[in-house]
């Protein structure tokens, strides 16, 4: 491990705060580019909160990679490639979904990546209104922090499935709106924020978060309504809130 990876251990710190709700006991995961060929992701049987670097382990993205185009045929042999791609020799398993951290590092060109389960997020993701709270924008700090649309993926297992799902949703989104998304919602699952520093992915997922808890106030009023999508792409593209967006991910980089 290197002295960088202090900016992970406090941003897993921080998603695992009680009082965010983001999470609790083993749920979620982090994980950090280290290099071209590396990353750093939260070790399976890992608590978020008060983590430290021994609760990490180094992998090599080419393995798990290889693993999205040739799946292997049983569970063990999947873990066993895991495994073997562990740098170090530590002992400690990389968590179930670090093919998915490999994918998106590497397809998305993010720096980190935040995974949590925040209740209000799923009471929408475990009903019939995912799609509507995905594919609409409800105010404009939630379009310049998350995004035009977020990536919706269907309920996958957790695992190699889930990343190989997850890879067919972001390459659609990156089609259609020439980009990688900001905040992939996984359906009865949860959410995935991808930044370029860890105070991104802290501001992504503090506003997904508020996005879900208006959206949810809305539905007791009503059908929520949303912003045209002019309007969206008007807001996503205008110089001050790009400046804006770019100072949000540089802060405490």
């Amino acid at each position: 491990m290197t002295p960088s990876l202090d900016s992970l251990i406090q941003l897993t710190r921080a998603l695992g705060e009680p009082q965010n709700d983001y999470v609790i006991i083993g749920e979620g995961n982090t994980s950090m580019r280290l290099d071209a060929d590396s990353f750093a992701v939260k070790a399976s049987g890992q608590q978020m909160r008060g983590i430290g670097a021994g609760g990490f382990v180094s992998v090599k993205i080419a393995p798990l990679l290889a693993m999205l185009d040739d799946p292997p045929a049983r569970l063990s042999d999947e873990k066993a490639i895991t495994q073997a791609a562990v740098i170090g020799g530590t002992g400690a398993r990389p968590s179930v979904e670090a093919s998915f951290h490999a994918m998106l590092l590497q397809d998305c060109g993010a720096r980190y990546i935040g995974h949590t389960h925040p209740t209000a997020i799923n009471q929408i993701l475990c009903s019939a209104c995912a799609a509507d709270f995905a594919h609409q924008r409800r105010f404009p700090d939630e379009v310049v922090l998350c995004g035009p649309a977020s990536a919706l993926v269907p309920y996958a297992d957790p695992g190699l499935p889930l990343a190989i799902a997850m890879r067919e949703r972001v390459r659609r989104y990156q089609a259609e709106y020439g980009e990688a998304p900001r905040l992939i919602l996984l359906e009865n699952h949860g959410m995935v924020a991808l930044g370029e520093s860890a105070a991104e992915i802290l501001n992504i997922t503090a506003m997904a978060v508020k996005a879900a808890r208006i959206f949810l106030g809305a539905l007791l009023t009503g059908a929520p309504t949303h912003l045209p999508a002019d309007e969206v792409w008007h807001i996503y593209r205008r110089p001050d809130e790009i400046y804006r967006r770019q100072r949000f991910v540089n802060l405490n980089k």
